[in-house]
């Protein structure tokens, strides 16, 4: 799986945690001892972020053995990656890895959660994570939403053309949007027009206009399947996106209401998967 993360970046999250050097490592005499570094799965995990950690015990020095591909779905106690080097380099190298290993495939192991439930009650549908992140770790949450087998909402304001009705309240309300619709398609020809609905009447209102995309934002799943079945009898090529609250454990109901797409932030709310990294010597014992 190809996301560009530069060198920068990879030199900038040692550079955050080793700004000089490894005082410990280096005040109790041990840095030039041989070792490995293995990190193990402690529960069923989606891998994520393993060329990124192993990236960085590279640039300390080390190198790495054994690397398990983001995406990969591993069970407990398996083994994602394993490096070898000196003590010091891998002492450098140790927590910011498991970090990258950690908080990117938690995220990568929520969204395929995501996507396995919502897929077993509509097989086409598609799981799109917002871009609803921590600043500054775009490119690794963006990583582990594809790990995960979900799509990305939107990776930025630049590439989508989707009103909102903090849009609306600059243009005089829906009416003056759908005044300018044909105006908006021939600017943004080479873009769909989504827009973000409240209720089935505007639905079928901006549909009628021909927008290409509604999007319900917080509808309860049983009020939103009569509405996706009455918008889809009408409208066959409209895409139906449900936004607004999808997890865990409600994904599965609005899957079922016959949306076209699912748009949740939930993936990136949670605990880090749980990885047990570990020192091995390497130096023989007499």
């Amino acid at each position: 799986m190809t996301v560009f993360i530069s060198d920068e970046e990879i030199s900038k999250f040692i550079q955050e945690d080793v700004p000089y050097f490894d005082l410990t490592t280096l005040a109790l005499g041990i840095a030039e001892k041989k070792g490995k570094i293995t990190y193990h799965t402690r529960h069923e995990t989606v891998a994520c972020g393993t060329e990124e950690a192993a990236r960085v015990l590279e640039k300390c020095g080390a190198k790495v053995t054994t690397l398990v591909p983001s995406g990969s779905l591993l069970s407990d106690g398996e083994l994602m990656l394993e490096a070898e080097g000196a003590a010091g380099t891998l002492h450098t190298a140790w927590k910011v890895s498991l970090n990258l290993l950690e908080y990117m495939s938690g995220v990568a192991t929520r969204t395929n959660k995501l996507v396995t439930l919502a897929r077993r009650e509509n097989p086409n549908i598609t799981v799109a994570i917002t871009r609803k992140i921590f600043p500054g770790t775009k490119s690794l949450s963006v990583k582990a939403v594809l790990a995960g087998g979900a799509h990305l909402h939107r990776l930025g304001l630049s590439e989508t053309v989707l009103v909102f009705k903090q849009h609306l309240v600059f243009m005089g309300g829906l009416s003056e949007f759908l005044h300018q619709l044909e105006a908006l398609k021939i600017e943004c020809k080479e873009k769909k027009i989504g827009i973000e609905v409240d209720n089935e009447a505007q639905a079928f209102e901006v549909a009628e206009a021909g927008v290409d995309m509604v999007q319900f934002d917080k509808i309860p799943a049983n009020d939103l399947t009569k509405t996706v079945s009455n918008l889809k009898a009408k409208y066959p090529s409209l895409q139906i996106a449900a936004a607004g609250g999808i997890n865990g454990e409600n994904v599965r109901e609005y899957a079922a209401t016959g949306v076209d797409i699912l748009v949740t932030t939930w993936p990136y709310f949670g605990k880090p998967a749980d990885i047990q990294a570990k020192m091995h010597t390497l130096d023989i014992v007499v």
